[in-house]
């Protein structure tokens, strides 16, 4: 019987290794393939970011079927998730090489412009806790810099911290309303609004988008707009920005697509 079972064994072992030697080129030829190591990166990807949302769902949704459930987690989960500071780019751009000079920097000479430049980098990055530390650290030094002052209360209004951003941001406006290409004042807007002074910020938009073409600008006016029952001052806005969409240059195209998105959600609301 044990002679039996063996030589049963040894044929199915012997049937499996014939069952992958057929499929061996279709296999050779799948690690080949540059298409396969692009979709696998891709898919390793959105695995990482779905456990560092705790997406288990989509995490097993991805290994089941990885082709489609990898897709639409990129489309509905990646391409649509909000973050504190999407929509609202300062000026300037950062990498890791950058911030060790910085810090290196601050070290060394502890001048009050590296801690702004710093603060600048980590807001970009999201890190908001240590933007700010940075632009309070500037302001120890050199406490009136109008441009420390006004990142400052754009990095309290992402912290949802208005009523403490509003102080800085009007001082900033009321010394130089067109500082930072209009970005202050639109902050200024925004906290105004965040602090229940919805006139007084729907003058503040309206003052933006008499200089200024942007999006965010404008969404954000007719969302006012439609909270204080004006549709058709909304639909104005809307139109007005989903029709400059196509004709923006690409970078500029990028950096709103945020807040045209958002346009064409309220515009079909109001559809």
């Amino acid at each position: 019987m044990r002679v039996a079972r063996s030589s049963h064994e040894n044929y199915a072992w012997q049937m499996l290794l014939a069952m992958f030697l057929a499929d061996l080129p279709w296999v050779q030829s799948l690690i080949a393939s540059p298409a396969f190591w692009a979709g696998s990166v891709f898919q390793i990807w959105m695995l990482i970011d779905a456990a560092r949302r705790k997406e288990w769902l989509w995490m097993a949704f991805m290994l089941v079927m990885p082709i489609f459930g990898t897709f639409w987690y990129f489309v509905y989960v990646y391409w649509n998730s909000p973050s504190a500071t999407r929509g609202f780019e300062l000026p300037g751009a950062f990498d890791r090489r950058r911030i060790k000079e910085l810090q290196a920097q601050i070290h060394h000479l502890d001048k009050a412009h590296h801690y702004f430049q710093l603060g600048d980098i980590y807001f970009q990055q999201g890190k908001l806790d240590k933007a700010e530390a940075c632009y309070r650290a500037a302001l120890e030094r050199e406490s009136q810099d109008l441009d420390t002052r006004a990142h400052l209360g754009q990095c309290l209004l992402r912290q949802k911290r208005p009523a403490e951003a509003l102080p800085l941001l009007q001082a900033v406006c009321a010394e130089d309303p067109k500082h930072d290409y209009g970005h202050s004042l639109m902050g200024l807007a925004e906290a105004l609004a965040g602090t229940g002074q919805t006139d007084a910020a729907i003058q503040t938009w309206q003052q933006v988008t008499a200089h200024h073409d942007y999006a965010r600008a404008r969404v954000q006016l007719a969302e006012l707009y439609l909270a204080t029952q004006q549709p058709d001052l909304a639909r104005a806005e809307l139109d007005e920005v989903l029709q400059d969409a196509p004709h923006l240059p690409a970078f500029q195209r990028k950096r709103e697509r945020f807040w045209v998105r958002r346009a064409c959600q309220l515009r079909r609301r109001l559809n």
